[in-house]
């Protein structure tokens, strides 16, 4: 069984740089077929996709945050990590990450989420 968990700070101050990583077990983020994804909810609102790094290292990111953000791994500790610059409290939001199959025959694993509060 896939599992992933975010870790990062709970608390980011306005224009800093938001960073999390999400260590995942039980199988490999170079095995090929998967998207590795970051998604975020803000408080009261829906699901907003981030982005994502494929089994071979490429990224897409969200028309809307592209500008913003970097999604990268290391291999070697069997991670991926997402950093959104110059953060404001509209970034403020719980913070998942997700194993998706490009084919879409079976469903998605997601991690259980980080709050990340931006504040001053």
């Amino acid at each position: 069984q896939v599992q992933l968990q975010e870790s990062g700070p709970g608390l980011v101050k306005p224009s800093q740089t938001l960073s999390l990583t999400c260590t995942v077990s039980g199988g490999s983020i170079t095995t090929s077929g998967y998207y590795w994804n970051w998604i975020r909810q803000p408080p009261g609102r829906g699901l907003e996709w981030i982005g994502y790094i494929t089994y071979s290292g490429s990224t897409y990111y969200s028309p809307s945050l592209k500008n913003r953000t970097s999604i990268s791994r290391d291999t070697s500790k069997n991670q991926f990590t997402l950093q959104l610059i110059s953060v404001t409290p509209e970034d403020t939001a719980v913070y998942y990450c997700a194993r998706e199959q490009i084919r879409h025959d079976e469903s998605e694993d997601w991690g259980q989420g980080t709050q990340v509060t931006v504040s001053s």
